[in-house]
């Protein structure tokens, strides 16, 4: 949502933009809005420690709906698939607010995978009353549960218009060499050692247990098969994953288990990564951009189009896939190549651009 709230700025003469957050968590939230320079209007501040959804929902709901009261928007957009967005969606509909949904029309067609997402963001379609798909396929999932075209704009992801301006932000002086020594005085990584390196990320709900596990197995072979190889593993804070991560990956040979990192220094790590394990559905995305290969430890994914272009190549949690996967673009130029090169789909920057562009025609 970043750069279609800068964008929003930069047209103060169209429109008066309020930033509300929820800070459902808070730790990742604050990282990004110093990032990109962003004070919020209103924050909620609603996290605390082991929150259920239930409660989290609860709390944004009535939360949100005295924000709305007050304010009297005109239009309410929201962004993905969090429970915030569910959120929000649905008290602007209570108050008879026009809803634009960013992001939309992602489908697994799963309820369970990813959880709670996927019925997070299909509910925020029912009520939205534009949708700003980043796909020709995502609008093609709005279309066959009956939204109306006319309420549909394929604007590529406002994700890719975020990496855009991290990247270029890497472009300036002495920005590269102050990441190169955060990431070897902090954690004993250097990207100057002729090793390749892999970049592993996982969280997703339905891999906790024995994916987890496969997941780790497979990592701890590849890291034993391959001399010139590193693995670099900013490990999520859920006890789920840690524990599996921890019991099965630590203290092993060029594995680098590592806390989870801000934005800028991840977008900084991917691109000089060689290739990406993960099941981040924002990492699907932004990956290709940098012209990295990436393998989604997932059994389904919401952004097929990636596997379509070739990108990214779907493995699930079975240990043997992923081994026998990463090895290959590990041996095999051609394949390796034929990956990073292939066209993202995903958009090409100027995502929020054409956001704003819609909402002056609609809300006039």
């Amino acid at each position: 949502m970043a750069p279609v709230i800068k964008a929003l700025e930069s047209c103060a003469e169209e429109f008066e933009s309020l930033v509300c957050v929820t800070a459902q968590h808070r730790g990742m939230l604050d990282q990004v809005l110093d990032l990109f320079e962003i004070k919020p209007d209103v924050d909620l501040n609603l996290m605390e420690d082991n929150q259920t959804l239930s409660q989290i929902t609860a709390r944004a709901l009535t939360s949100l709906n005295d924000v709305l009261k007050e304010i009297k928007p005109d239009c309410v957009l929201v962004q993905g698939d969090t429970t915030t967005t569910m959120v929000g969606s649905l008290v602007a509909f209570y108050h008879g607010v026009r809803i634009g949904h960013i992001e939309a029309g992602l489908r697994t067609y799963n309820k369970k995978a990813p959880f709670p997402e996927e019925i997070n963001r299909r509910m925020a379609s029912v009520v939205a009353d534009l949708h700003f798909a980043p796909t020709e396929r995502a609008k093609q999932n709005l279309l066959m549960e009956g939204v109306d075209e006319k309420r549909i704009f394929v604007t590529g992801n406002t994700v890719i218009d975020a990496l855009f301006i991290v990247v270029k932000r890497h472009s300036q002086p002495g920005v590269r060499e102050k990441w190169n020594r955060y990431f070897g005085d902090e954690f004993g990584i250097s990207f100057d050692n002729g090793r390749r390196q892999i970049v592993v990320t996982g969280h997703r709900r339905e891999s906790f247990g024995k994916g987890f596990e496969n997941i780790c197995k497979a990592l701890r072979e590849i890291g034993h098969s391959y001399a010139d190889v590193e693995i670099i593993y900013p490990v999520h804070l859920n006890p789920n994953v840690q524990e599996a991560v921890r019991r099965i990956l630590e203290n092993t040979e060029r594995i680098h288990l590592i806390p989870p990192l801000d934005y800028e220094p991840f977008v900084y790590l991917m691109s000089k990564s060689y290739l990406i394990l993960t099941d981040s559905g924002g990492i699907q995305e932004e990956a290709p951009s940098l012209g990295k290969p990436v393998l989604v430890i997932r059994e389904t994914t919401e952004r097929p189009e990636a596997v379509e272009a070739g990108t990214a190549r779907l493995l699930g949690t079975d240990q043997n896939k992923i081994i026998s996967e990463t090895n290959l673009l590990l041996s095999n130029k051609e394949t390796y190549l034929t990956m990073s090169m292939a066209h993202n789909p995903y958009g090409d920057g100027k995502a929020s651009h054409n956001i704003i562009k819609i909402l002056l025609e609609a809300l006039d």
